[in-house]
């Protein structure tokens, strides 16, 4: 069985929802879409009972002192958004899902051809990989509610909220790179 989203073949991409984003907001960084992981656990409950096809990404930085170092209790999944046995699980080093990674391989190998795009955070790994995902020719759909972004400081100093940036960056990939939908949407326009 597979699922299908505008007649093509679709897959879920599950990027980085791990654990040192607990991590991160426990320091105090202010978020947006507190129910974006249960809003992702919806889109697995779906794709998994119709037995689409479903792709965790996971950042394994190579950075010292990151939260997301594969010794850390931060690298692992989620609990609600953890992947189940015989799913794939890419580990990545860098933001994009495709560099460095046989994610292209992988999807070409099981005729993908549309992206349901998940995770975090919006404005890093999620941006670069819908870019990559456009650019690479598949239909992509990016999920406004299942992915998440936190408070930065702006170049000027400025502090400016998740809110922003992340309707920024879903306005920034908007029908460039991406059709921005609501998983309400995206359930209801699987097939």
């Amino acid at each position: 069985m597979s699922i299908s989203i505008g007649g093509k073949k679709a897959c879920l991409l599950v990027i980085d929802v791990q654990k040192a984003f607990d991590e991160i907001e426990a320091l105090g960084n202010k978020r947006n879409n507190p129910g974006a992981a249960g809003k992702i656990a919806g889109l697995l409950d779906a794709f998994r009972s119709a037995g689409g096809d479903v792709i965790h990404i996971r950042h394994a930085s190579l950075e010292a002192n990151s939260l997301f170092r594969q010794e850390r209790p931060g690298f692992a999944a989620k609990p609600e958004t953890a992947e189940k046995p015989g799913e794939t699980v890419i580990v990545k080093h860098v933001n994009s899902s495709f560099i460095g990674t046989d994610l292209e391989k992988i999807l070409d190998e099981r005729g993908i051809e549309a992206l349901v795009i998940t995770g975090a955070t919006t404005n890093h790994c999620v941006e670069t990989t819908t870019r990559m995902a456009g650019n690479l020719g598949y239909a992509t759909y990016l999920v406004s509610d299942a992915t998440w972004t936190f408070d930065r400081t702006g170049v000027d100093g400025k502090r400016i909220a998740a809110a922003d940036i992340h309707y920024m960056s879903l306005s920034n990939l908007q029908e460039e790179f991406a059709s921005v939908k609501t998983a309400d949407a995206v359930l209801a326009a699987m097939a």
